[in-house]
C-alpha cells in the first residue's frame, strides 16, 4: 500500500485539516493503485482530483456526489472483435473501477472534463455567510449602530 506524505499541506492551510485527513483515507480502498491519481490545490478554496482513465470514454464514466462522498466509477463496455483480429498482448487496463473521496464539509464540485486521458473533476469550497467569522465589538455599541455610523461616513 503506497502512503502519502499531506504534512506539507497541514502547515500551509488553517481550516482544511479534515478535507486532507479524508483525503488521506481514500488511499485504503481495496485496489489503493487503481486508478492512479492527484490531489492538486489550485486556489485558496480550490482543488482539483486528476484520475488516470485512459481508454475509458465519457460514457464510460460516473462521476456521484453524495453528501460529502465524491465517487468516480469508470466501466468500459463489453466491445465486440469489429476487426476480426485477436489480442496478442493487453496490457492496457479495461477492468472496472470506483474511487471513493471523503469531502470536508461545504465542498462542491464545479465541474468535471476528460482530456488526454486524464479525468480532471474541479472541487470548490465555499463557506456559508452565516459559518464565516465576524467581527465582535468589545465596547458594547450595538451592530445596527456600528454599520449605521459607517454608512453616514
Amino acid at each position: 500500500m503506497r502512503h502519502f506524505d499531506l504534512t506539507p499541506f497541514y502547515r500551509s492551510t488553517v481550516g482544511f485539516d479534515r478535507l486532507f485527513n479524508l483525503l488521506d483515507q481514500a488511499g485504503s480502498d481495496a485496489a489503493p493503485g487503481y486508478p492512479p491519481y492527484n490531489i492538486e490545490r489550485t486556489g485558496d478554496n480550490a482543488y482539483r482530483v486528476s484520475v488516470a482513465v485512459a481508454g475509458f470514454g465519457e460514457n464510460d464514466l460516473h462521476i456521484e456526489l453524495k453528501e460529502n462522498t465524491l465517487t468516480i466509477k469508470g466501466e468500459k463496455q463489453a466491445k465486440s472483435e469489429e476487426k476480426g483480429g485477436e489480442v496478442l498482448y493487453q496490457g492496457i487496463a479495461a477492468r472496472a473501477f470506483e474511487r471513493v473521496f471523503q469531502l470536508a464539509d461545504f465542498v462542491q464540485v464545479k465541474g468535471a472534463k476528460l482530456e488526454n486521458g486524464l479525468l480532471h473533476v474541479d472541487l470548490v469550497r465555499e463557506i456559508p455567510e452565516a459559518k464565516k467569522p465576524r467581527q465582535i465589538p468589545i465596547n458594547g455599541k450595538s451592530i445596527e449602530a456600528q454599520v449605521e455610523t459607517k454608512a453616514a461616513a
